[in-house]
């Protein structure tokens, strides 16, 4: 057996070094290899180290998405088969059209709104017509073969080997897929925060019945515009996304190379899960990070001269335009005065134990019919009047080029270029450093070209509302001079062009916590971008404003390494804690008899809260003593009292991260969330003064892991958005919070300096050893050191060395 592992590993090494020492114009010889692939299929060499992180060698962009293909099958292939069930619109076959839909590639509901809605998509062809495009509007020839590889990799891996992970072992749904299942799920990615998030009313659009203006107007009722503005900011303001990234510049650090930590906040179950590896092509390409799950390219990542992250930005990657429709017909819709039809798309999906259903859906040169944002907020469709919804991303297959191009970059100026070249990036903002000492942040993204003139001249009566308080634009769609045109350098129309997207360069230190691009550096605050990508000189939140006071405060100190990279990300500091607890301290010591009356009438011993108050260390270290206190005391102050009438000292642009404070401790409210905090702990057993990870834990392989971390809305870095419990013990499991971490940095070797972590570790199999190694890492706050460069990864001790290929 060792035997044959050093062959193995000798010809890996025989294939990497014969290859690297191909001049540059190596790549046009990968090219050809490309066009002629081999007659004996596709095959990669996978180098397993720690952790069963894998390291992908290939001769080619085709076998690189095969071995990657290959690999995230052995880890996710449970995850993925059913990603594949979604985009296939088969939910309501295998698990019944009732049941909940996961809400990893959309916000459907119940699995037949998801089915309609992507087997719509499917059978429109419009990831064929995407697939067709020549590039940069389509994708590459590289990125082509790298899905064709995928899906090559997948379907071997189910060929042969067996399913273990008992969520899928012998499920008829598990089966082979093709490239356009992989590019469809490029595309449901690129839209889950536009379509994605209107799929349920995208699939139950209906014209008014009787198909006149008067049939259709009689129980209509108007949104209120304020409604209309605050739906669309929780619609956009969704915190199952989020993340922070900081870029240092070389002067802040020890040696003058760039430093780069990123903390993407993604769900940590599901197919919107990350996963580790890195991919080699000798002589092409060399690159290490997370991707998401189904997609071939590395998504946040870093390679031996430049290290980039994303943060969910607060651009609004759609808009409305309103209808005015022909009184005779709801389903004509007039432009400049002449009619047009909507198109039908008719769509059956079968159903488990049932007949199966159709339904039709209405779409315009727009986009789709949608007949609310919210629950709460409808938007009819009258016989007058309908919305149809413009998402640019739902015609995105450009986003795995952009990562591409960030994969090969030599500096962040090559990050930027793959920005402008491809256009793909969706909702995230980009951060980036480099070894020559440059940071960078930009909100290059694909975002609807709302100008505030064409809003000014073009918003409806209720758009004049909702786009300067939400940034959601409801345009006139009768006007054929409100269309939104095209930027010079646009790849395609209707977006903004390069020249447009806020960008910070080569400043000290470049942060984002999904605040606005404006605040990405105090002393360089960006300004004069379009209201569409966010506000200008509004309040930040909590996270924000935590996070530049920390990453600040490092830069004016210098001599920054990785270590203090990752001593940020688990310092776990609250924010919300060192401005109010003092203050709530003090007020609950002050309080008549030490008692408080809660939301339910009755009195409350809150005295014994006080001192722990006092006392707590402001972190949500899993030996906190008082954070388990304060959080839940917190969540229900917010609730208790208006964001208005929280703070004494009200929010100033003009110090915009240190405003507002000194919380309000009598404001009406602020007794009974203190009362009903007590109460709730004491009533689950929990003792006031009760070590965080006590009650803060998720459950691996039967046993507890104690999490470190906290709520954003508690403006901790180390974000953790845990279920709450009380009768299972507390925060009893993590659905969402921080996942990929990795601090990079360069010294004077040809190797990064790399840290990294996967919260939830690399497979979801109960069965994998490599389901929660990384788990207790995080909870013990320690990292893996990457294993970048060959001679690293060829002494790993626990390197085990597989070479896949096809079987035919």
């Amino acid at each position: 057996m060792r035997g044959r592992l050093r062959r193995l590993v000798l010809g890996a090494t025989a294939l990497f070094t014969a290859a690297s020492a191909l001049p540059a114009a190596a790549a046009t010889t990968g090219q050809r290899a490309e066009q002629h692939p081999s007659r004996d299929g596709m095959s990669a060499v996978i180098r397993y180290t720690e952790y069963g992180i894998p390291h992908i060698l290939a001769k080619n962009y085709a076998d690189l998405g095969f071995g990657t293909g290959w690999a995230q099958a052995a880890d996710e292939v449970c995850t993925l088969a059913d990603g594949f069930v979604t985009l296939r619109g088969e939910r309501s076959r295998y698990f019944g059209a009732d049941a909940p839909a996961g809400g990893d590639l959309s916000a459907a509901r119940t699995n037949l709104a998801s089915d309609l809605y992507f087997r719509g998509v499917r059978e429109s062809r419009t990831v064929e017509k995407l697939l067709a495009e020549r590039a940069p509007v389509g994708p590459s020839r590289a990125v082509r073969n790298m899905m064709r590889g995928w899906a090559a990799g997948y379907n071997a891996w189910l060929k042969q080997k067996k399913v273990t992970d008992p969520a899928c072992a012998e499920a008829s749904w598990v089966g082979p897929v093709t490239e356009l299942d992989v590019a469809a799920r490029g595309l449901a990615i690129a839209s889950i925060s536009g379509e994605g998030r209107f799929v349920e009313t995208i699939t139950a659009a209906r014209p008014p019945a009787g198909g006149t203006a008067a049939a259709g107007t009689r129980s209509a009722r108007t949104p209120g515009a304020k409604a209309v503005a605050k739906a669309a900011d929780e619609l956009w303001g969704d915190p199952g996304m989020g993340s922070n990234a900081v870029a240092f510049r070389g002067d802040t650090t020890a040696n003058g190379h760039g430093l780069l930590l990123g903390n993407p906040h993604y769900p940590w179950d599901g197919g919107r899960r990350f996963w580790q590896s890195q991919q080699t092509i000798p002589g092409e390409l060399n690159v290490s990070g997370g991707s998401l799950l189904g997609t071939p390219a590395i998504s946040i990542g870093f390679n031996a001269h430049v290290a980039w992250s994303h943060t969910v930005s607060t651009g609004v990657p759609a808009n409305l335009h309103q209808l005015t429709l022909d009184p005779a017909d709801p389903t004509t819709y007039l432009v400049d005065g002449r009619p047009e039809r909507m198109k039908k798309r008719t769509v059956t999906v079968a159903v488990k134990d049932g007949a199966p259903v159709t339904r039709t859906q209405w779409w315009t040169r727009y986009g789709p019919v949608v007949t609310s944002l919210s629950s709460q907020v409808p938007l009819p469709w009258t016989g007058r009047t309908a919305y149809a919804l413009n998402d640019p991303n739902a015609a995105n297959l450009r986003f795995a080029d952009t990562s591409l191009g960030f994969s090969k970059a030599r500096s962040t100026s090559d990050v930027l270029a793959s920005l402008d070249r491809h256009q793909g990036i969706p909702w995230v903002n980009t951060i980036a450093a480099d070894r020559a000492g440059h940071s960078l942040f930009t909100q290059s993204q694909v975002l609807p070209r709302i100008t505030d003139d064409v809003a000014g001249r073009c918003s409806t009566e209720l758009g004049r509302t909702t786009y300067p308080a939400s940034g959601i634009a409801i345009l006139d769609g009768s006007r054929g001079d409100c269309a939104l045109g095209s930027d010079p350098g646009a790849v395609v129309p209707g977006i903004f062009g390069p020249a447009r997207m806020p960008t910070l360069k080569d400043a000290p230190y470049a942060e984002n916590s999904n605040g606005t691009a404006w605040m990405t550096n105090p002393d360089r605050p960006l300004t004069g971008y379009e209201r569409v990508f966010g506000t200008v000189g509004t309040q930040l939140g909590l996270r924000t404003r935590g996070a530049v006071a920390d990453v600040a405060a490092m830069a004016d100190r210098g001599g920054l390494t990785v270590r203090d990279l990752q001593r940020q990300q688990f310092a776990n500091r609250v924010p919300a804690g060192d401005l109010a607890a003092g203050d709530v301290a003090r007020a609950c010591a002050a309080l008549p008899g030490g008692t408080a009356t809660g939301s339910d009438g009755k009195t409350v011993d809150v005295s014994g809260a006080c001192g722990v108050l006092k006392e707590w260390d402001r972190t949500m270290d899993t030996g906190s003593r008082g954070a388990l206190l304060f959080d839940r005391f917190w969540r229900r102050l917010e609730q208790a009292v208006p964001a208005d009438r929280l703070w004494k000292v009200a929010f100033s642009a003009t110090d915009p991260v240190r405003t507002p404070n000194t919380l309000d401790t009598e404001a009406p409210g602020f007794p009974t969330a203190l009362a009903d905090a007590v109460a709730e702990l004491r009533g689950a057993g929990m003792a006031l003064d009760a070590p965080l990870g006590a009650h803060q834990f998720v459950v691996r392989d039967g046993q507890r892991l104690p999490v470190p971390g906290g709520a954003g809305r508690l403006g901790v870095w180390n974000v953790i958005e845990p279920t709450w419990d009380a009768a299972g013990g507390g925060y009893t499991e993590v659905p969402f919070g921080s996942s990929h971490l990795q601090a990079v940095g360069w010294d004077g070797s040809r190797c990064p300096v790399a840290r990294t972590l996967l919260t939830y570790s690399q497979s979801s199999n109960p069965k994998s050893p490599h389901s929660a190694d990384q788990t207790r890492l995080f909870s013990e706050k320690k990292w893996v050191t990457s294993r970048f460069c060959e001679k690293d990864i060829l002494s790993s001790p626990k390197l085990k060395v597989v070479r896949v290929h096809e079987r035919h």
